[in-house]
C-alpha cells in the first residue's frame, strides 16, 4: 500500500468485505485492533478482526492488507484462521474506544467519542489512530445523546485513553519498551524475572515477539516458546526468519517439535524440515530460504522495488539473485548475483541478467563455518548464495548469522554501551 494514503474514519470500515488477491471474499471487518501507548502518543493500528463465513473471527495483521478502497479491503491472501484472542496491550476500536467519555485537554470539557480516524505513516507500513471525532454535551439515555457540537481533534488533544488509566504491569512496561530495537528489548527480557518475562512475551504481537526471540539466548527462547499456547507458538515460529526458527525447533524434544510442525502452514513446515536436514554449522544450516530472487527478464526497476521492502534486513537487501523459474527456493538454474550498488548505477529499464556477477563463487550447502567465514573475508560480502550440485539456489547466508555462530556462546548476555564521551544520534 502506497505511503501517504488518505485518512480513513473507522465507521466506514464496519462490515466492509475482505477479499483475497483473486477477488474471492474471505470475510467481513468486525473490529479494529490497536495498541495504546504511554502518554499521548497515537495508538498503533495492529490489524483487523475479520469474521469468516464460518462465523469464526480471526486476526488480520495490517502488513497483510494491500488495499483499502471503494468499500472493500484486499489482502495478500495469507490469512491465519486461528480464532482471534485479544491480548493485554490491545484495544478494540468499536468495542472499547467508540462511545467512550473522554476529556478535551485544553478546556477540561467531557465529550463522547463518535469515531476515530486512521492513517498510514509516510514512508512506513505502520498505521496510527491520529484523529478523534467527538460530540460535546452529556450523554442521553441508553441509546440517545443530547445534541451538541461535533468536532474532530488530534489524538493528543483528548485524555482518557492513556495506558496509565488502564493500570500498570506488563502492559505499561511493554509500551515503555516499544521504541527499543529487538536486540535491546531481548536484553531487557533476559534480565526480567521468568514471570514478568512471560507476561511481556505474551503481550507482544507475533511479529515483534518473533524479532525478539531471534535475539535471545537459546534457553530463553525455549522457555518463552514453552509458555505460549501451542497454536500461537506455531504462529510465532512462522513469523521468524526460517533459519532461526529451524534452529529453535531443532533444540526442542522430538515430540514437541513434531507437534508444532503439524500446527504450522504446510509450506512453512516443509521449509523448516528442509533446513533442519542440514548440519547446524554448515551453509545449509545457516542460510535463510527467502533471499531476493528475480528472473532474467526482470529490470533494475523491478529489482529495486524488491530491495525497498522494509521487512528485509540490510544484508539480504544488499543484493539480488538472478535465477530461472521457479522463483521460490530451491529455484531453477542460478545465473548470478547483482549487487545493490550496481542496481543504483544502471538505468531502470536495464535487464538484471545483463548485470550479473557470474564470477562470484557460491557456497555448497555442506560448506563448513570456517569456509563460509573465509568467503566473506575474501570477497568483502555481507551475504552469499548457497547453490546445490544441480545449480539451484537454495538460499543465502548472511554475515550476521556467521558472526552469531563464531562469537562466544554467551555473547548475547553482554550489555553493549557506547564509549564514554559519545552519544546516540
Amino acid at each position: 500500500m502506497a505511503a501517504g494514503t488518505p485518512r480513513i474514519f473507522v465507521s466506514h470500515l464496519a462490515g466492509v468485505p475482505v477479499f483475497d488477491p483473486n477477488g474471492d471474499q474471505v470475510g467481513r471487518v468486525r473490529d479494529l485492533v490497536v495498541m495504546l501507548r504511554v502518554g499521548r502518543r497515537p495508538p498503533r493500528l495492529l490489524g483487523l478482526v475479520v469474521e469468516l463465513s464460518t462465523r469464526r473471527r480471526v486476526f488480520l495483521h495490517m502488513t497483510r492488507v494491500t488495499s483499502i478502497e471503494s468499500g472493500q479491503i484486499i489482502t495478500t491472501g495469507v490469512l491465519n484462521v486461528r480464532r482471534f484472542e485479544q491480548r493485554p496491550t490491545e484495544r478494540l476500536v468499536f468495542g472499547e474506544l467508540l462511545d467512550r467519555r473522554v476529556t478535551l485537554a485544553e478546556t477540561g470539557e467531557e465529550v463522547t467519542v463518535l469515531d476515530v480516524a486512521v492513517q498510514q505513516l509516510p514512508a512506513r507500513r505502520d498505521w496510527e489512530v491520529d484523529r478523534v471525532f467527538v460530540r460535546k454535551g452529556r450523554k442521553g439515555g441508553a441509546f440517545r445523546r443530547t445534541k451538541g457540537e461535533t468536532l474532530t481533534v488530534e489524538w493528543s488533544a483528548v485524555t482518557g485513553f492513556s495506558l496509565e488509566e488502564h493500570g500498570q504491569g506488563a502492559e505499561s512496561l511493554l509500551a515503555t519498551f516499544e521504541q527499543l530495537r529487538p536486540a535491546d528489548l531481548a536484553n531487557v527480557l533476559h534480565h526480567l524475572s521468568p514471570k514478568r518475562r512471560a507476561e511481556v512475551a505474551a503481550a507482544l504481537d507475533d511479529d515483534r515477539l518473533a524479532d525478539v526471540l531471534e535475539e535471545l539466548p537459546e534457553d530463553d527462547q525455549i522457555e518463552i516458546l514453552g509458555k505460549l499456547k501451542e497454536e500461537r507458538a506455531a504462529d510465532v515460529l512462522e513469523a521468524m526468519d526460517p533459519d532461526d526458527a529451524a534452529d529453535l525447533l531443532g533444540e526442542l524434544p522430538e515430540e514437541d517439535k513434531e507437534r508444532l510442525l503439524s500446527l504450522m502452514q504446510p509450506a512453512d513446515a516443509a521449509e523448516m524440515r528442509r533446513l533442519m536436514s542440514y548440519e547446524e554449522h554448515t551453509a545449509g544450516g545457516l542460510m535463510t530460504t527467502e533471499p531476493i530472487v528475480v528472473r532474467p527478464d526482470a529490470t533494475v526497476a523491478d529489482a529495486l522495488a524488491r530491495v525497498r521492502n522494509p521487512d528485509l534486513s540490510p544484508a539480504l537487501a544488499a543484493q539480488v539473485y538472478v535465477c530461472r523459474p521457479p522463483d521460490e527456493t530451491p529455484t531453477g538454474k542460478y545465473l548470478g548475483t547483482v549487487h545493490f550498488q550496481r542496481l543504483l548505477r544502471d538505468p531502470p529499464y536495464t535487464l538484471c541478467s545483463s548485470l550479473v556477477d557470474d564470477d562470484l563463487q557460491t557456497l555448497a550447502p555442506d560448506a563448513t563455518l570456517p569456509v563460509i567465514a573465509g568467503f566473506f573475508a575474501t570477497y568483502d560480502m555481507v551475504a552469499a548464495p548457497v547453490v546445490d550440485e544441480a545449480g539451484s539456489l537454495l538460499g543465502a547466508v548472511t554475515v550476521d548469522d556467521v558472526l552469531d555462530h563464531m562469537l562466544p556462546e554467551d555473547w548475547r548476555e553482554t550489555e553493549f554501551h557506547l564509549q564514554e564521551g559519545t552519544s546516540a544520534q
